[in-house]
């Protein structure tokens, strides 16, 4: 399975037969432009314009946007009711959590969260094995929020999103940068452009792999 980030919460997931998962494509904006890209599967966390523009993506695409249990192109996921902020959606409304099953591997995508997780979420989420996660802070969870969920997770690898880079320019002010998160986890971390990972190699993976947006 291949994983490359495009900037904030937005991922390309490409299994080992080459069904294509994108979540979360967005408008054009703090700085990012999301390039041409297709899909067969497109999910969304919530309705917000960095997470919800699913016409910038090409192709017959299943769309999901809901909680539920779903298997498009015989892909299993999962979506779990969360919320965008730390009282039960007041400011900013619900999020949702996805997980995936691709080639083996266990893929939680956590969206905009902005609390930290409740016994019962953390059992519907169940095992993971790759986590992407935002670090940010402001609008969702900042660096030390954000190490606990990894904490109550406990997955192989963490994935950083939605946080601040150099795209951004002086926009980025709003979020913090992807250091403070790695400082506050006392984790490995390694760059990237673009993970290749299956069964065999996720072992030797750090524990926190930061992909680089371009």
């Amino acid at each position: 399975m291949k994983i490359k980030w495009f900037g904030q919460s937005c991922f390309r997931l490409t299994s080992e037969n080459g069904i294509k998962i994108v979540m979360d494509p967005y408008a054009n904006m703090l700085g990012y432009k999301l390039p041409e890209i297709d899909a067969n599967i497109v999910t969304t966390s919530h309705d917000h314009s960095d997470h919800n523009n699913v016409d910038a993506v090409k192709g017959d695409f299943v769309h999901i946007k809901d909680p539920g249990v779903f298997s498009p192109k015989g892909i299993g996921i999962k979506g779990i009711q969360t919320f965008h902020d730390n009282v039960f959606g007041a400011k900013k409304g619900n999020n949702i959590i996805y997980t995936f099953m691709i080639d083996g591997i266990n893929i939680c995508h956590c969206g905009d969260l902005g609390h930290l997780l409740s016994l019962e979420q953390i059992n519907q989420i169940g095992k993971v094995d790759i986590l992407l996660l935002p670090i940010g802070g402001r609008v969702t969870l900042d660096a030390n929020s954000a190490v606990e969920v990894m904490k109550q997770l406990n997955p192989a690898v963490v994935i950083p999103m939605h946080y601040r880079t150099k795209a951004m320019g002086i926009l980025g002010f709003v979020f913090g940068k992807v250091e403070p998160f790695i400082t506050a986890s006392t984790k490995e971390a390694k760059n990237y452009k673009e993970l290749d990972i299956n069964l065999s190699n996720i072992k030797d993976l750090p524990e926190i792999a930061v992909l680089q947006y371009n």
